[in-house]
């Protein structure tokens, strides 16, 4: 799973920012001590990094600056100032793409998968499980089917990695909660159920349908 980290101040743009990345199945972090960002990126180590010019204490540029000493991490930066001076200056501080704000959740998108692809080869090492046709890439977190990539969130991605894991077997709701949410104790069942229908409305649309059978009083199977 890609781990991202999102150094901007502005709360707003940064939760939608994490809450559509964690909807493309990745882990997400946000700076929060604006005061040792890179104290943060050390300790979590992530894939790529998205930072704003303009933060409290210090700016982006000396930030990308400070972790380019001792780190090769893809780097976009995403701000409003977006002159050639800035995008210049960005460049030459070892950003790796710039962004201007305001911004499309799809262009985001597009420039942090095609920037995760050019900087990390883990097609040949992260497994792809198929099943009817459709890949489920536990690289990037997605499904793939038909031409088209479903971006699937952490509890759809779990619950298609447990069955196909174990395709043709019937998988209990109790294992298939412990997998969620490291317990069935607890744990609202409709909770599963919701996640469950919701994973099976996104896989019908995609023209999926029937692709993960109920057992009913057992469990669910992919067969």
């Amino acid at each position: 799973m890609y781990r991202l980290f999102i150094v901007e101040d502005d709360k707003g743009i940064a939760d939608e920012v994490a809450e559509q990345a964690e909807l493309w199945g990745m882990d997400v972090r946000t700076a929060e001590n604006f005061r040792d960002v890179l104290g943060e990126f050390t300790a979590y180590q992530p894939h790529i990094v998205l930072m704003d010019i303009g933060l409290p204490f210090f700016n982006g540029y000396y930030w990308c600056a400070e972790i380019r000493k001792t780190s090769k991490v893809p780097i976009i930066f995403i701000s409003s100032a977006a002159d050639n001076m800035n995008i210049v200056m960005a460049v030459n501080m070892g950003a790796d793409d710039f962004v201007a704000k305001p911004f499309g959740m799809d262009v985001l998108t597009a420039k942090i998968r095609a920037l995760l692809r050019r900087s990390y080869d883990f097609a040949s090492a992260a497994p792809v499980m198929e099943h009817r046709g459709a890949l489920l890439n536990t690289g990037d977190n997605t499904l793939s089917y038909n031409g088209e990539t479903l971006p699937l969130s952490k509890n759809e991605y779990r619950i298609l990695l447990c069955l196909m894991e174990n395709k043709g077997k019937t998988v209990s709701r109790e294992r298939l909660m412990e997998r969620l949410w490291k317990t069935h104790e607890f744990v609202d069942e409709n909770t599963l159920t919701v996640n469950i229908n919701r994973l099976r409305k996104k896989l019908d649309a995609a023209g999926l349908e029937n692709f993960i059978v109920t057992r009913v009083g057992t469990g669910y199977i992919v067969e």
